[in-house]
């Protein structure tokens, strides 16, 4: 077992908990890929509040438990953190939680919209997308995920169960979780004064474009 890449998958957990984007209980799972091997790193515990290191498991992108050990409630989700990593090489972190708000839209059926400016700057112009429910790692439910994803999305609501987010690093991903939980609770609160109103479209672009910018100019002065 790396002990580097055990460190940064509890560091991930770690922030995704002091997010405060996570039920009470954090539950929820983090994956790592690794850079150049066809493998993850994931939590394999029942709680990201404290998880111990010494429960990270390393996993094969085959979903095959390569070193560690692996309760078969946490070997349920694998399938849905591999197969977004075998969809897309990009992708670094997945992240799994039951976000209270965000939650609520998911077993509700109801995709978030637009209705903050993050959302449209961290690619999600359209909203969070709900992905239809089926049997927690079931090959059905891993194809309502990919079909829930359209391109350069990084987030999907699980019908009747959760959240997942994923970008190409994880301090991307803990800010899309963050963000799609905010979202929720701005749309739920906003439900007692007429409902949320939407961004324009024209305005999604141009926050989107900013975002752009800003990353550019981040990594210019790296």
């Amino acid at each position: 077992m790396d002990a580097d890449m055990v460190s940064q998958v509890i560091e991930v957990a770690n922030r995704v908990v002091g997010s405060g984007a996570i039920s009470t209980n954090g539950h929820g799972n983090v994956s790592l890929r690794v850079a150049g091997a066809d493998e993850m790193y994931f939590t394999g515990g029942p709680s990201l509040r404290g998880h111990p290191p010494e429960a990270v498991v390393r996993v094969g992108l085959d979903g095959t438990l390569r070193e560690g050990q692996l309760p078969p409630i946490q070997a349920a989700v694998v399938a849905m953190h591999t197969a977004l990593y075998a969809k897309d090489t990009d992708i670094g972190c997945v992240i799994h939680t039951h976000s209270p708000f965000a939650t609520a839209y998911a077993v509700a059926h109801r995709p978030i919209g637009c209705w903050i400016e993050a959302l449209a700057m961290f690619g999600l112009p359209d909203g969070v997308p709900v992905a239809s429910y089926a049997q927690r790692g079931s090959e059905q439910g891993v194809a309502n995920i990919l079909a829930a994803r359209r391109t350069g999305v990084p987030a999907v609501l699980l019908a009747n169960h959760g959240v997942l987010v994923f970008h190409r690093t994880p301090e991307l991903a803990v800010m899309v979780g963050g963000v799609v939980e905010e979202a929720a609770q701005a749309g739920i609160n906003a439900g007692g004064l007429g409902g949320a109103v939407a961004i324009p479209d024209e305005m999604k672009a141009a926050a989107l474009q900013r975002a752009m910018a800003f990353e550019h100019q981040g990594t210019a002065s790296a």
